[in-house]
């Protein structure tokens, strides 16, 4: 995984310093959350336009703490961080994406309540993996052949 030495806010580089969390960026995250189990990848965003990234980067150690060995967390390095949002669907500051053994399961935007972060962590935990929301839906042509039209 990478190493990231930029300047982010204290509380995002405490999550890699102090509880484990993991550098990645849009090459290996897919590789990361592949790692086997749940895991949690934090986009916190511009600390500057999104200030409650910060209070997600404060809040994740306690989930961690509510919901113990469930899940493994990993940090975007803020110059990654649209890549990876862009590569799976997510369109607001900060995010939290929850994966399944490498599968998309779903995502947390924006600082939230105590009680709403327990549940939806408790509910992205229990429910089964999903397609990312991403943006569009991919279109297949098919040239040459009678009947290739839908109308």
């Amino acid at each position: 995984m990478i190493e990231t030495t930029e300047a982010h806010a204290p509380l995002v580089q405490r999550l890699a310093r102090e509880f484990g969390a993991t550098w990645v960026d849009e090459t290996s995250v897919a590789e990361w959350t592949a790692g086997g189990g749940d895991r949690v990848v934090l986009l916190a965003g511009d600390p500057v336009r999104f200030p409650e990234g910060v209070d997600v980067a404060a809040v994740l150690p306690e989930l961690m703490k509510s919901f113990p060995n469930r899940f493994a967390v990993a940090v975007v390095p803020r110059d990654n961080e649209d890549a990876v949002a862009k590569r799976y669907g997510s369109q607001r500051w900060p995010t939290l994406l929850f994966f399944r053994d490498g599968q998309y399961v779903t995502a947390i935007a924006g600082m939230q309540d105590w009680d709403v972060y327990l549940s939806g962590v408790a509910a992205a935990l229990s429910m089964p993996p999903s397609r990312p929301p991403t943006i569009g839906i991919p279109v297949v042509s098919q040239t040459g052949g009678a009947g290739s039209s839908c109308h």
